[in-house]
């Protein structure tokens, strides 16, 4: 059974200005697509409303009746997911600005480079066509089943829950290690959360944010008057956590004479807030983290040796991302989720090709960049889908702010281009600067690859009859050539 052929893509032009409509009907039927016309906003949503395909629209901007953002946003109202290239010869801020903010896929400037815009339908087909390959997608997570955050299914993960399970009966020192973005403080919020001191205190004091000459005041408090601006008695991180847990993150960062204070706590279980003289008993698990080598700074006296193995009771090393790989797409869709619940992105689906790009990438930041790149791509996502084209340029591989056209790519034997009757000047410039643009594209010098293509081309109007071809080519003769006849 032979297969049926494929449909050509559709492209619907909207423009009131007829010589627009033909240029732009030239340069994109040479690649095969299928056009369609409108004279206005109001009719081009008419036939769309009467079911006229279009996997793709050139919109012009300034319009009589109708202008092309209002037609714009009527467009997108009718299907959220169609592709939309604004033309304008007016390249403003407001103009970009209110293009992008009402959905469209990009615009293109007059007068029109014809390369660019084979790039730019090129683009926005594909585009079109990655929304539909995501119309089927099912999450690989609910995000309600991953309270604490912490989501993967790969084996290192699950030997980081089992540990978690393990220590959360007792009040054992733990110590969490990895690098910075892994999720080192939802591992410590876990072991909170299921502990039996849930009910109490949380808190989580980054270390390397808080200058060394004010650390002791955050972490033990401080008297009224016992330096210049300590104008009230303040209670500090470790007292107001008493019967709770006490998160110090970066702990490598904290200075020798703080560490003292902080191994005091752990033997002793006391505190004396500064500038103070009264000794207070308090209850407090310590859960402690750090990107550093600790065993590096304990060996060069960065770091005390005897609070390195108070904290270090038990350890749980946080892997890195990148040895994780499988765990993106659960990740991914915990982020989006979210996001979604919080009302950031109506987003919530993320194509194939997008989701390799995904994974191939090697994540330097972890997590934390993984979940920022999300939500950077869910804000400028055009549709309800994160497309490769949303991603970085250093994660999806394609240069931002750049257009490509596969000029490889061969031109349908039905796309026929006809140049009979007259045709207006400024089309014919168009057509002419489309066919060089696509000379120089190729690898070919351009002279001998034109001759090429003429002489073909003669041939196939001529009926193979080689004089008339001949004939053909010699008809048309440069100013110089008839001068001197």
């Amino acid at each position: 059974m032979s297969e049926l052929p494929l449909k050509p893509p559709a492209i619907l032009i909207i423009d009131d200005d007829a010589e627009i409509r033909y240029s732009l009907t030239r340069v994109l039927s040479s690649r095969g697509y299928a056009i369609s016309e409108a004279a206005s906003g109001e009719q081009g949503i008419a036939l769309l409303k009467k079911g006229s395909a279009a996997d793709l629209i050139f919109l012009d901007v300034r319009m009589s009746g109708m202008s092309g953002i209002e037609a714009l946003q009527h467009i997108r109202s009718l299907n959220p997911r169609q592709m939309v290239i604004l033309m304008t010869a007016f390249g403003t801020a407001q103009t970009a600005i209110e293009a992008m903010k009402y959905g469209a896929f990009d615009y293109v400037m007059k007068p029109f480079d014809p390369t660019k815009v084979l790039a730019l339908a090129q683009n926005a087909l594909k585009a079109h066509a990655d929304l539909r390959a995501v119309g089927n997608y099912k999450p690989s997570i609910n995000a309600d089943d991953y309270r604490e955050g912490i989501v993967g299914s790969s084996p290192v993960m699950q030997d980081v829950f089992k540990v978690i399970g393990q220590v959360t009966a007792s009040d054992v020192t733990v110590m969490i290690t990895g690098e910075s973005g892994t999720g080192k403080e939802l591992v410590a919020r876990g072991i909170w959360k299921h502990s039996h001191r849930s009910t109490r205190t949380f808190i989580a004091v980054n270390c390397a944010a808080i200058p060394d000459n004010l650390i002791e005041s955050e972490l033990f408090g401080h008297e009224k008057g016992s330096f210049t601006g300590a104008t009230v008695q303040r209670l500090g991180k470790f007292e107001r956590c008493d019967g709770g847990t006490i998160f110090l993150d970066e702990i490598g960062d904290m200075a020798l004479a703080t560490q003292t204070k902080i191994l005091r706590v752990l033997q002793q279980g006391e505190i004396q807030r500064v500038g103070g003289t009264e000794t207070m008993r308090i209850d407090v698990r310590i859960i402690a983290a750090t990107n550093k080598d600790l065993e590096e700074m304990v060996r060069t006296k960065a770091f005390r040796e005897d609070l390195y193995y108070r904290l270090n009771v038990v350890r749980i090393k946080m892997p890195p991302l990148r040895e994780r790989l499988g765990d993106i797409p659960q990740i991914v869709d915990f982020c989006l989720q979210n996001l979604v619940r919080q009302k950031k992105t109506r987003v919530s689906k993320v194509s194939p090709e997008a989701m390799s790009a995904l994974v191939r990438h090697r994540w330097p930041g972890n997590v934390r960049e993984l979940e920022n790149v999300i939500y950077r791509s869910a804000v400028i996502a055009q549709g309800d889908a994160i497309l490769v084209k949303d991603l970085p340029a250093e994660i999806s591989g394609e240069p931002e702010g750049v257009v490509s056209v596969d000029t490889s790519a061969p031109v349908p034997g039905n796309a026929v281009v006809s140049f009979g009757g007259e045709v207006p000047e400024r089309s014919l410039a168009a057509a002419l600067d489309f066919i060089f643009a696509q000379l120089v594209a190729s690898a070919e010098p351009l002279l001998p690859r034109l001759e090429r293509e003429m002489t073909t081309r003669a041939l196939a109007a001529e009926q193979g009859d080689g004089a008339k071809a001949t004939k053909l080519l010699g008809a048309v003769k440069s100013p110089a050539q008839k001068k001197s006849q």
